[in-house]
């Protein structure tokens, strides 16, 4: 599948709470770079991050623009609440190698009633 397919499925398992979904469009050996957060690595990791992310809050990705170039996949999104951010996906041999996103960690928390820190 093309980069820009792959990224199409995320979208909907995103957007389904899927994360065994999301896991398996990952290589096993994947980092998940939220700049706002460490990176996680490998399934394990990534599935942990997703299933206490979506215990956490109901989240929607509203896809803006999508574009594909080689093997990169480039997403720029909103959500419901107003928060925009961007993500970039290297998918190898139909599977996400490593991702990148960006959104304001601090709008999230406010927007979602979640404890700011305080450091």
């Amino acid at each position: 599948m093309k980069p820009k397919e792959i990224l199409e499925e995320f979208v909907h398992a995103f957007n389904s709470a899927d994360v065994e979904a999301l896991v398996k469009l990952y290589s096993e050996n994947a980092i998940n770079h939220q700049v706002a957060e460490q990176p996680v690595e490998g399934h394990e990791a990534i599935r942990k991050m997703f299933a206490d992310s979506f215990t956490e809050t109901k989240m929607t990705c509203i896809v803006e623009n999508m574009f594909e170039d080689g093997e990169w996949a480039i997403m720029e999104w909103r959500d419901p609440l107003g928060l925009r951010g961007c993500g970039f996906f290297h998918i190898v041999d139909s599977k996400i190698v490593f991702q990148r996103g960006y959104w304001d960690k601090l709008s999230f928390l406010r927007q979602h009633g979640l404890p700011v820190p305080q450091e």
